[in-house]
């Protein structure tokens, strides 16, 4: 059972591939525009409806799933380079913090002998 739906999963994958990208919706255009003169000749109801089941439907199907791997990509390229930049600033943050540590130190250390002074006066 679960090399069925192992297969049925690959095969799903493949078909949305397919269907999502440019050449299909080509093909879909074509098909569609095949039977366009008809849809003309049936009249203005024949027409829309050609317009909304066939064309509609079909090619802009195909168009829409690309726009959204289009879009995908996009946000995760956006997503990489947000993490990379985020990385990058903390660790300026870390560095920052420890040369803060160090500054905190060398006034301590100053502070130490500015007191030693006061005393000796």
């Amino acid at each position: 059972m679960h090399s069925i739906k192992k297969f049925n999963a690959r095969l799903a994958v493949k078909i949305t591939n397919a269907v999502g990208s440019m050449w299909c919706a080509y093909a879909f255009a074509i098909l569609a525009f095949i039977s366009l003169p008809q849809a003309i000749h049936g009249g203005i109801s024949t027409l829309i409806g050609w317009i909304a089941q066939t064309f509609l439907q079909l090619v802009l199907l195909s168009i829409i799933m690309v726009g959204q791997k289009v879009q995908d990509a996009t946000s995760e390229k956006r997503a990489i380079d947000d993490h990379r930049m985020i990385k990058e600033e903390l660790a300026l943050m870390k560095e920052d913090l420890s040369d803060d540590a160090e500054m905190m130190e060398l006034l301590k250390t100053i502070l130490a002998k500015v007191e030693n002074l006061n005393e000796r006066l």
